[in-house]
């Protein structure tokens, strides 16, 4: 039996098509940004860019769902991204907290709504 035919080819796929482009990059980037400071404009321009794009996904979530959490209400989701950005802040800026909440407020409100 050849690799292709077995069970592996999805992680074989995986592997060829997900992480190796993907890793090329970053091993470049390690290289590249040693000089730089982390105060620079250009650290700061990326970090601006990836915070845009984090946030138009999490809208795109929120106000475009795909599947089953179409069904949850938008005041739901958006209660559950405000919700989780306070606990966020009150909880000394605790992302895994945060998202906890922001998960069981959604999760509380496809459950009640169901």
């Amino acid at each position: 039996m050849t690799l292709l035919d077995g069970a592996l080819w999805p992680y074989l796929l995986v592997i060829l098509a997900g992480f190796l482009p993907t890793e090329i990059w970053r091993s470049l980037a390690v290289v590249f940004v040693r000089g730089l400071k982390e105060d620079s404009e250009v650290l700061v321009l990326v970090r601006c860019v990836a915070t845009a794009l984090l946030a138009a996904v999490v809208a795109r979530l929120v106000l475009l769902p795909p599947g089953e959490l179409l069904a949850v209400p938008l005041a739901v989701r958006i209660g559950a991204v405000a919700g989780g950005f306070l606990v966020y802040l009150a909880a000394r800026r605790s992302v895994f907290i945060g998202i906890l909440f922001g998960e069981l407020v959604i999760i509380g409100g496809a459950w009640y709504f169901a």
